[in-house]
């Protein structure tokens, strides 16, 4: 495939939203959607392609948006020459308009979108609702020809097909969808669509990340820009930055789990059964990230399977008393572990003092996970972390598990300790001034155990 890929997350550093803390109200960074853009000339099967990758991104809120939908409602005097009218033009198209919807959608915000009636060529008065999501796919002949269109984009696809089969497809979609004549049709590819390809649209094709010969027919590059795009939605920006920061695939299941246990009116039950469901899923992850050596074995039906062995010194050291919360996820997944604790005060904003550690007296030899649920300010787990290099563990042997992690715990932590890993479920938006994860899920122990006001490690 002559294709090729280079596609960054933006930033998303001046958008935010309002969230309600102590009585006050606090402004916070969006998480910015994947934006991608889909040209090529027409009946090129472009919307096909668009189909193609939605469906397989079934863990992902996507929404589609048509350039079509933004073409300028012609006046009576150019109805009356419509078949003069070039809509193949950049003019046709209302960019301002377009411009104005996608930056309302990436902040976002619904936005209600224009829709169009080919018949007609008029915008007619029901527009179409589009809510905010993950991914947004902006498709059309030319979207990829005006700069500040571009500008939105993480990946920008071009769909290369053969000028015959657009030409066939063009004429049975004018005919059969848009009633119109086939010598119209052939009247119009000749005079307006073919030229505009050339002077438009075909060298707006540079500009492109991806390439897709013969369109939708190219299994192989619409496999790899999915792939691609999974990656981009599952890597946060500070993974880029800390090698050793590993966040578990997100799907509608785990989202929907962080629903529940982030919300305030989910009960005490409903909490612990769903949060149990988080850990159990972090602590499986946490594992995969242990070294392991190949072995053969003998299956009950006589063959032969090669499969790995993982490291069999292993120990679990909870940060009392949320880190008692993963224990039992821990003890399910590995029969037998030993399980220390280190009990950590804090003394005000940023101290925090050793209070209690019980730890395995061979714990210089093992891999060690250690379990916290909420990393927020890393001033607790830093201390926690010393504590075990003390003890003589090996810095690269020590996997950290979280549920939620505040980047600032993250940059405090990894500074520091560089050779650990962090394996958490989601990485939240911030801190605010109490030193809390914004959103967060609250006091993660009073939750899970029922009791009391406490302060969050």
């Amino acid at each position: 495939m002559d294709s090729y890929m280079v596609a960054d997350l933006r930033s998303g550093e001046d958008n935010h939203f309002s969230v309600q803390s102590n009585g006050g109200s606090e402004q916070v960074p969006i998480k910015q959607p994947f934006i991608i853009g889909v040209a090529g000339g027409t009946a090129s099967g472009k919307t096909t392609v668009c189909n193609m990758i939605i469906s397989q991104l079934h863990d992902q809120r996507v929404v589609l948006v048509n350039q079509d939908s933004f073409y300028h409602s012609l006046t009576n005097e150019q109805l009356q020459k419509v078949h003069e009218y070039n809509f193949d033009h950049p003019d046709a198209f209302d960019t301002e308009l377009l411009l104005s919807c996608m930056e309302t959608l990436r902040h976002g915000r619904a936005v209600s979108i224009p829709n169009y009636d080919f018949k007609r060529h008029q915008q007619i008065e029901h527009s179409r609702m589009v809510n905010p999501a993950d991914v947004i796919i902006l498709e059309g002949i030319l979207v990829l020809h005006d700069s500040r269109v571009r500008g939105l984009m993480n990946m920008k696809i071009f769909v290369d097909t053969d000028s015959d089969v657009r030409l066939a497809r063009r004429i049975q979609r004018d005919t059969v969808e848009r009633g119109r004549n086939i010598e119209n049709v052939l009247d119009q590819y000749a005079k307006y669509v073919k030229p505009s390809f050339e002077e438009f649209i075909l060298p707006s094709m540079k500009h492109a990340d991806v390439i897709i010969p013969r369109g939708a027919d190219n299994d192989v590059a619409i496999d790899l820009i999915v792939q691609h795009i999974c990656t981009k939605l599952g890597q946060h920006n500070l993974c880029k930055i800390f090698s050793n920061v590993f966040v578990i695939y997100s799907t509608f299941q785990i989202r929907g789990m962080h629903t529940l246990v982030r919300d305030a009116k989910t009960t005490k039950h409903d909490f612990v059964f769903y949060a149990d469901r988080l850990i159990r899923l972090v602590v499986e992850h946490g594992l995969g990230h242990l070294p392991f050596t190949e072995k053969q074995i003998i299956t009950p039906t006589g063959s032969v399977y090669t499969g790995v062995v993982f490291c069999r010194r292993l120990c679990g050291v909870s940060v009392i008393r949320s880190g008692e919360s993963m224990e039992n996820a821990l003890r399910a997944c590995c029969k037998g572990i030993k399980i220390g604790k280190i009990l950590i005060h804090k003394e005000g904003k940023d101290g925090r003092q050793l209070i209690y550690e019980k730890l395995p007296s061979d714990i210089a030899s093992r891999h060690v996970l250690l379990l916290d649920p909420v990393l927020a300010s890393g001033h607790s787990a830093v201390e926690a972390i010393s504590v075990l290099l003390s003890k003589g563990v090996v810095e690269s042997n020590i996997i950290f598990l979280n549920l939620i992690a505040a980047p600032e715990g993250i940059h405090a932590v990894c500074k520091k300790f560089p050779r650990l890993k962090i394996v958490t479920s989601e990485i939240d938006v911030s801190l605010n001034k109490d030193l809390r994860v914004i959103p967060g899920m609250g006091e993660f122990g009073d939750r899970y155990f029922g009791t009391g006001v406490t302060q969050q490690l």
